[in-house]
């Protein structure tokens, strides 16, 4: 059976508040799972999740979300909630790629690339957009390549290199999209010095049926640079950190009569191994 791959938002104190936010921002949402330390939410049929504590990082635009809006109208209403305590970093207007686009950071620290334009060629609303800059600008098609060729279910659906006049090599990515497990994400490549680059504090999560998932997951992306960390959590070779995890852990971590021995279990793994979990 394929993994789920969701994003995971590290909103320290907040995430009660973060999730009603998101919720009512976006429309479309609800909460799946929640507890004292993480809350999983959903919007518009796709996994958040929101994590309480943990990394000591804050969120920056080197992982934003694009956000596939069918109207105008539609792009100015996510814009004026997600603006109010939050930051410009590109202003809503018209650009040569969408009649109306923005890109904020909201009051949370998490970024948000809202995009006029056919829902038919990016069917899922919500897609992670990787940047890659600093020491790692440039390495963004390998990125795409290494990924797609590790999750199955996995295709390229394009890469744009920047023009002659973009002030970008013209061998780095402007825009790419792909699909690793079925799910959407996109990257791109800047040399321009944004003083960030990629951290903890935003992270992907692949749940995994099997212990051979997990060790399949484990090994490859912390090979060649990568490293483990802890608690299911590690850092591949270009910076980006990934929670492998049982899909069953969700309900082990709710579950108010085993989440203490559950946690203390997971606190003293790095890999995360299933049996030792259902067996706290």
């Amino acid at each position: 059976m394929k993994n789920s791959i969701y994003p995971c938002l590290t909103i320290r104190g907040k995430i009660v508040e973060a999730a009603d936010f998101y919720i009512q921002t976006f429309g479309e949402g609800k909460i799946n799972q929640t507890s004292s330390f993480v809350i999983q939410i959903e919007l518009s049929g796709e996994k958040f999740m929101l994590l309480n504590d943990g990394p000591s990082t804050n969120p920056n635009p080197a992982i934003s979300f694009m956000v596939i809006c069918e109207s105008a109208e539609e792009t100015e209403k996510y814009w004026n909630k997600l603006i109010e305590g939050g930051s410009i970093l590109m202003p809503l207007d018209s650009y040569d790629w969408s009649p109306k686009y923005g890109w904020v950071q909201d009051k949370y620290g998490v970024s948000w690339q809202l995009y006029t334009g056919d829902k038919a060629d990016t069917p899922q609303k919500f897609c992670p957009t990787l940047m890659f800059t600093g020491d790692k600008a440039g390495q963004a098609e390998n990125a795409v390549n290494y990924y797609t060729q590790l999750f199955p279910n996995s295709s390229i659906q394009g890469i744009m290199k920047y023009a002659e006049g973009d002030k970008e090599s013209v061998d780095f990515v402007k825009h790419a999209q792909f699909k690793i497990n079925d799910f959407v994400a996109m990257a791109m490549d800047s040399s321009a010095e944004h003083g960030f680059s990629f951290n903890d504090a935003i992270s992907l999560v692949v749940e995994c049926e099997t212990q051979d998932e997990i060790d399949n997951y484990w090994d490859l992306l912390t090979a060649n640079g990568g490293y483990e960390v802890a608690c299911g959590w590690l850092t591949d070779k270009y910076g980006v950190s990934w929670q492998i995890v049982p899909k069953s852990l969700g309900k082990l971590v709710t579950d108010p009569a085993r989440t203490q021995n559950v946690m203390k279990v997971m606190m003293q793994m790095k890999k995360l191994v299933i049996a030792d979990l259902e067996n706290a």
